[in-house]
């Protein structure tokens, strides 16, 4: 018999029911078999095992040092069969782990804000967030939704836009104070631009020049693969920093950070979306509810 025509969780099965129940009688009865099936089953596991696992007499069944381990490991992978199959065939019931993949700067600054509410509206759902600029496979990295900025590159993945957020450039009050506020365009070329190192990172910075918009080129300088460091950078006096808005928010309103020339600002915005695997049959009740949420609560 080949191994992949073995039953092995239904062996498993009897074999925890003779355990539990003390005897091939009793477990024979239970699982509704003859207790000669019962104990050629047994017998055909020890084989297959090439270890003896009960001690047989008339009295009583008793395991052996290899019975116990193995009758362990199979009631932890029995219940985790069972868990996996509750799970699957929870409904609408949103229960089970949520594998969640964004960058930094959506994770602290919107996302993060938000997970609260959702766990309490949600108690049976856990969450595992991996923050990362980089683009990821989805299978690869086994994440349930990855929330993202741009559109989509492959029409094997579905996309739920989540909203739009306005793109600004600002700077520490320390920085402009020794490097003097930029006035016009033509001023950024006398400033260290921090950019990001990404290869879809844009090439330059739009603004408004004439009643035109131009792209300012961004120097070699100063380059970072992710929003937090850019801000962090930007906090430090390192240089100016064009970035969304709700990642400096909060700086902005602390006077941690200034914006600079908002009246050349080309009003031009980074759309964010939440990406999933959709094909393969529906949405597990855990995706929808989050991303249900995320739909209705995320505000950029």
């Amino acid at each position: 018999m080949s191994r992949q025509d073995i039953n092995r969780s239904g062996e498993m099965e009897v074999f925890v029911s003779v355990v539990e129940r003390g005897g091939f009688s009793a477990a024979a009865q239970a699982r509704r078999m003859t207790p000669s099936a019962v104990s050629k089953l047994v017998a055909r596991l020890e084989t297959r095992l090439g270890a003896r696992l009960v001690n047989r007499s008339t009295r009583k069944l008793q395991l052996t040092p290899e019975g116990c381990a193995f009758y362990e490991r199979s009631v932890a992978i029995l219940a985790n069969i069972s868990e996996a199959e509750r799970f699957a065939s929870a409904g609408e019931q949103a229960a089970g782990r949520i594998s969640i993949n964004t960058s930094g700067s959506f994770g602290n600054h919107v996302l993060a804000p938000l997970i609260p509410a959702f766990m309490a509206e949600h108690p049976d759902v856990t969450l595992d967030i991996t923050h990362t600029d980089r683009v990821v496979d989805l299978l690869e990295e086994r994440a349930d939704v990855a929330i993202r900025a741009g559109p989509l590159k492959t029409s094997s993945l579905i996309a739920r836009k989540l909203g739009a957020a306005r793109k600004i450039i600002v700077a520490s009050p320390d920085y402009l104070e020794r490097n003097s506020k930029p006035r016009s365009a033509a001023d950024l070329h006398n400033h260290r631009r921090i950019g990001f190192s990404y290869a879809r990172a844009l090439e330059g910075w739009p603004v408004i020049e004439a009643g035109e918009t131009i792209t300012i080129p961004l120097t070699p300088g100063l380059q970072v693969g992710d929003g937090e460091a850019m801000r962090y950078l930007a906090l430090s006096g390192a240089g100016l920093a064009r970035m969304t808005e709700f990642t400096v928010r909060a700086d902005i309103a602390t006077d941690r950070l200034v914006p600079v020339l908002e009246e050349l600002n080309p009003g031009d915005v980074e759309e964010f979306y939440a990406v999933y695997i959709g094909q393969g049959g529906p949405l597990p009740a855990r995706v929808r509810a989050l991303l249900d949420f995320l739909a209705k609560h995320i505000r950029l």
